[in-house]
């Protein structure tokens, strides 16, 4: 009788334990991004210009809501921005293939523009993606598309230069 109880015992407890990291209510994970797109200045004439993004991540998933801290730094022909931007998102709980929405704000808190020094300025963000959650592997790979505005970074000309940039991203996180 005493083998059947701690047989019972033994096999209710592998069901609910699983592996270690599957009763965890939240992820941990660090990233890296790139993107590429266009970049629109709005000032005394509108340019708009290709453009390049490289960051890089840290952040929180919880199963419908992950938020992260984003470093970016943002290239385009004749302008390089950094900023700190503060992320939310709100995801669908399917299995491997997760889509998601998100939004975030932040600062640019650098850069230069033509021999101009950036002024700190508000941006704000919206994402729509995917997330490929890799089912042995540690990794999640973001595939997302991206608007970022930011407004009254440049003093060009006795006027204020605004931004939009836009882009589509890829960003490879590392689940702790």
């Amino acid at each position: 009788m005493k083998l059947k109880s701690l047989a019972a015992v033994a096999a209710v407890s592998a069901m609910v334990a699983g592996n270690a990291n599957a009763n965890l209510l939240f992820d941990i994970y660090a990233g890296a991004t790139a993107g590429f797109g266009g970049a629109t200045w709005f000032a005394d004439e509108n340019k708009t210009y290709a453009a390049q993004s490289y960051g890089a991540v840290l952040g929180i998933d919880i199963p419908f809501v992950r938020g992260e801290l984003e470093y970016d730094y943002l290239m385009s022909d004749d302008a390089k921005l950094h900023l700190v931007m503060a992320n939310v998102y709100a995801k669908m709980p399917t299995p491997v293939i997760k889509p998601y929405l998100g939004g975030g704000i932040g600062m640019v808190v650098a850069g230069d523009y033509n021999d101009l020094d950036a002024e700190d300025a508000m941006a704000y963000q919206g994402m729509l993606g995917v997330t490929f959650d890799l089912p042995i592997l540690p990794f999640n790979i973001d595939v997302e598309g991206r608007v970022l505005y930011a407004n009254h970074v440049f003093k060009v000309a006795d006027e204020n230069a605004n931004l939009l940039q836009y882009d589509a991203r890829v960003k490879l996180r590392y689940v702790f």
